[in-house]
C-alpha cells in the first residue's frame, strides 16, 4: 500500500514561532509523525512585546489558538508618530477600520502569550512530540535527510535522525542554512545594518504616581517617537498591565563584536545617553529601567537567499527572510511560512522524493517573494524614520503634515493603508490551496 501524505515522518528544527506553526498546521492537516528538536531546555520565552496584525491573527484563528492569544493581548485602536524631542505629534491614524477591512483587528501582546498559545496547541496533539535540550549537527540533504541529534545531557549519547522532510525553522543563526549554501556553493553573508535596538516592559505599578505615563498604559495608542538615526516604538501589552518600548539606534556597542554575538549586556547611562534629546516623558519611561537589566539587540538580516529550499529540506522563518522590526512583521511572516508549508505537504498527490521536492518549491514559490519584498519595505521604512536634518527631512515631515489632513502617503510604512492592504489582506493559506496545482506543476 503506498504511504499517504500523513504518514509522512516530518522533523523540525526549532521551536520558535515558525517551527510550532509548522508543527500545528501539520498536526491540523493530519500528519501524524512530527518531532520538533529545540536547543533549549523549554520555550523559555522572555520577550517583549509583539504586535499580532491581521494575516497573523488570520492563520492562528484557523489553528484554533487566537482566542486565548487574544485575550490577553490589546487591541490597537490608534498610531501617533510623534518628535522625539518635542512630544509634537507629526501624525495621527486611526485603526478601527482595520477590523472592518481585513475581518481581525490589529493587537498587540507580550511574545510568551503568543508562542504559550502556539505551545499549548501543539501539546493537544498527540502527534507532535517535543526533543528539548537538544541540538541538530551535521544536517545531510537527500531523498530522506538526516541529521545527529545531541542531548544536553551529557550521560545521553548523540543519535542520528532520519525523517521524509526536513524544515529548518532554526533561527537567524540556522544550521540548516548554513549546511544548505555549502553544498550548493551559495555565498549569502549576514548584512549588518549599523543598527541596535533596547526593548524595555514597565510595569503598571511602577507608574502609578505619574497621569501622563499611566494614560499611555491605559490607551489603546501606539506611539512612535522619531529623531535622527533613532526611534522608540510603544504601546501596552497584557491587558494594559505592562507598557512595551522597542528602540532602534546607531549600533556602537557591537562594533568589534563577531558574527556570533547578537545581544550584549547594556549600560543604563548610554541607554539615556543615546536619547539625551528626546522628551522629559521618555527620559522619565527609560529612567524606570533597573541598572543591569539593560539589554540590547544587534539588528541583522541576511542577504536573500536564491532559494529555500533543497531536496527535502525547507528553510522557515528567520532561518531565510530575517527582517527589521520597522514593519513588525517578524513573527507573522515566520507563522505564514509553517500554514504554507502544511497545505503544500497535505495537497501532495504521492509521497516520492520528487513530489515533497515540488510540494517545497510550492511553498517557497508563495512565499519567498512576498517576504523579501516586506523586508525590503521594513529597511526602507526605518530609513525614513531615522533622517537627520535636510531636504529629505523635510519632504518627509511634509508627508506626515499632508497625512493629518486625510492626504497622501504614509513615511512610517506601519500605518500606511496601502501597505497594510498588501500585508493583512494577504491570505497565505487560501494563495496556497488556489495555485497550488499551478505550482506544483
Amino acid at each position: 500500500m503506498s504511504k499517504s501524505p500523513q504518514d509522512l515522518q516530518i522533523a523540525i528544527l526549532g521551536a520558535g514561532m515558525g517551527g510550532l506553526t509548522c508543527a500545528l498546521a501539520l498536526a491540523q492537516q493530519g500528519f501524524k509523525h512530527i518531532d520538533v528538536y529545540e536547543t533549549a531546555s523549554d520555550l523559555g520565552f522572555v520577550g517583549a512585546g509583539i504586535q499580532l496584525a491581521p494575516n497573523m491573527a488570520r492563520v492562528l484563528d484557523r489553528l484554533g489558538v487566537w482566542k486565548g492569544i487574544e485575550a490577553e493581548a490589546v487591541n490597537l485602536e490608534e498610531t501617533s508618530v510623534r518628535t522625539g524631542a518635542s512630544d509634537s505629534e507629526l501624525a495621527h491614524v486611526a485603526l478601527q477600520y482595520i477590523e472592518k477591512t481585513y475581518g481581525y483587528p490589529h493587537m498587540v501582546g507580550h511574545r510568551a502569550s503568543l508562542a504559550g498559545g502556539l505551545y499549548e496547541g501543539c501539546l493537544k496533539h498527540a502527534q507532535i512530540r517535543f526533543h528539548f535540550s537538544t541540538t541538530a549537527e551535521n544536517v545531510t540533504f537527500g531523498a530522506r535527510p538526516t541529521f545527529t541529534a545531541v542531548p544536553r545531557d551529557t550521560s545521553q549519547s548523540p543519535y542520528t535522525v532520519e525523517a521524509d522532510v526536513l524544515l529548518g525553522a532554526d533561527g537567524i543563526k540556522s544550521n540548516t542554512r548554513v549546511g544548505m549554501l555549502e553544498l550548493l556553493g551559495i555565498q549569502a553573508g549576514v548584512q549588518d545594518t549599523n543598527q541596535a535596538a533596547y526593548r524595555i516592559m514597565i510595569h503598571k505599578d511602577q507608574i502609578q504616581d505619574d497621569p501622563e505615563l499611566l494614560e499611555l498604559i491605559n490607551s489603546n495608542k501606539v506611539v512612535r517617537w522619531i529623531g535622527e538615526k533613532r526611534h522608540i516604538i510603544a504601546y501596552p501589552v497584557s491587558n494594559n498591565t505592562i507598557y512595551n518600548l522597542s528602540t532602534t539606534q546607531p549600533d556602537s556597542n557591537f562594533a568589534a563584536a563577531t558574527n556570533a554575538t547578537y545581544t550584549t549586556r547594556g549600560s543604563k547611562t548610554a541607554m539615556l545617553n543615546v536619547f539625551g534629546d528626546f522628551c522629559p516623558k521618555v527620559q522619565r519611561m527609560l529612567n524606570l529601567v533597573p541598572e543591569g537589566e539593560v539589554c540590547e539587540w544587534k539588528l541583522r538580516v541576511h542577504d536573500p537567499l536564491p532559494t529555500w529550499v533543497h531536496e527535502s529540506v525547507a528553510l522557515v522563518g528567520d532561518a531565510c527572510h530575517p527582517t527589521l522590526p520597522h514593519l513588525a512583521q517578524g513573527a507573522a511572516q515566520a507563522i505564514e511560512d509553517g500554514a504554507v508549508i502544511a497545505v503544500a505537504l497535505a495537497k501532495l498527490p504521492d509521497t516520492t522524493p520528487a513530489s515533497i521536492h515540488k510540494a517545497l518549491k510550492v511553498y517557497e514559490k508563495v512565499r519567498k517573494d512576498r517576504a523579501y519584498a516586506l523586508v525590503d519595505l521594513a529597511a526602507a521604512s526605518g530609513r525614513a524614520l531615522h533622517l537627520g536634518d535636510g531636504a529629505a527631512k523635510e519632504e518627509r515631515d511634509k508627508q506626515f503634515a499632508a497625512l493629518k489632513e486625510g492626504k497622501g502617503p504614509v513615511p512610517d510604512k506601519w500605518a500606511d493603508a496601502d501597505v497594510q492592504r498588501n500585508i493583512y489582506g494577504f491570505d497565505c493559506t487560501k494563495v496556497t490551496e488556489e495555485k497550488f496545482d499551478e505550482y506544483f506543476a
